[in-house]
C-alpha cells in the first residue's frame, strides 16, 4: 500500500518549530512585501540568501512546493513513513544551513535531491534504526498480482510492487524518475554517475521487470 502522502504532522512540526526558533531580529531594511508564490525556485533562494536567519518565509516556501515529492521519494526508498518523516526533518534542516552557500550551479530541486539521496543511504545503513530495505519494502508482490493484473512500472500507483526486485541503485534511478519526475541528466548528476550509464540502467531495471512479470502483465 503507498504510503500517505505528507504534509505529515511531523513534516509540518518541523516547519513550525524551524520558523519559530530561527525568526530572530529582523533588520528594519528587509522588506517582505512580496507573495513567495509567485517566485521562482532561483528567486527564492535569492531571497533565502538575503533573509536567513532573520526571516524563513522564501525558505518554507522552498519547501512547501517540494515537500509532498520529498516526503514521496524517502518513503518508497526507505519502505515505510516514520523513517521518510525523520529522513525528511533532516534534510529541511540541511537545506535551511546549507541555503547560503548554495551557488546555483545546478538546479534547486537537483541539490535537493542530491541531499535527499544522501540522507536516504545514510538512513538505509543505520540497520538499529530500521529494517532491511528487502525486508521493509516486502510487500508480497508476487501472491498479489498472481490474482490480478499486474501494475505497469511507469505508473506511479504501481511502483511500489515493482521496487522490491531491484537492487538499491536501481530502485533510486526509478524512484527519481517517476516520483520525483526528474531529467535523467538530474538524476546522473545526484547519483554522480554518467548520462549513458544512468539511462542503461533505467532501461535495464525496466526491461528485467517486464521479462520477470511477463506472463503476469499480458491481458
Amino acid at each position: 500500500m503507498p504510503p500517505q502522502n505528507p504534509g505529515t504532522p511531523g513534516t509540518r512540526r518541523t516547519f513550525i518549530r524551524l520558523s519559530a526558533r530561527l525568526v530572530l531580529n529582523k533588520p528594519q531594511s528587509l522588506s517582505l512585501r512580496y507573495d513567495p508564490r509567485e517566485l521562482s525556485d532561483e528567486e527564492l533562494v535569492a531571497r533565502s540568501h538575503a533573509e536567513l536567519f532573520h526571516v524563513t518565509r522564501a525558505y518554507e516556501e522552498l519547501m512547501r512546493r517540494y515537500q509532498r515529492t520529498l516526503f514521496n521519494v524517502c518513503a518508497r526508498y526507505l519502505g515505510n513513513d516514520r523513517d521518510a518523516d525523520d529522513v525528511c526533518q533532516e534534510v529541511m534542516l540541511k537545506v535551511l544551513y546549507g541555503l547560503k552557500n548554495f551557488e546555483g550551479k545546478s538546479k534547486f530541486k537537483t541539490w535537493l535531491y542530491s541531499i535527499t539521496y544522501n540522507e536516504c543511504i545514510t538512513q538505509y545503513r543505520k540497520e538499529r534504526r530500521k529494517r532491511r530495505l528487502m525486508d521493509a519494502l516486502s510487500l508480497d508482490p508476487l501472491e498479489e498480482a498472481s490474482e490480478e493484473k499486474a501494475p505497469k512500472p511507469e505508473e506511479k500507483g504501481g511502483l511500489d510492487r515493482w521496487l522490491v526486485h531491484v537492487n538499491p541503485i536501481d530502485r533510486e534511478i526509478l524512484v527519481l524518475r517517476f516520483v520525483a519526475e526528474l531529467e535523467f541528466q538530474e538524476i546522473a548528476d545526484i547519483m554522480h554517475m554518467g548520462l549513458s550509464a544512468t539511462k542503461m540502467r533505467y532501461k535495464r531495471a525496466l526491461d528485467k521487470l517486464r521479462e520477470k512479470f511477463a506472463g503476469v502483465t499480458e491481458t
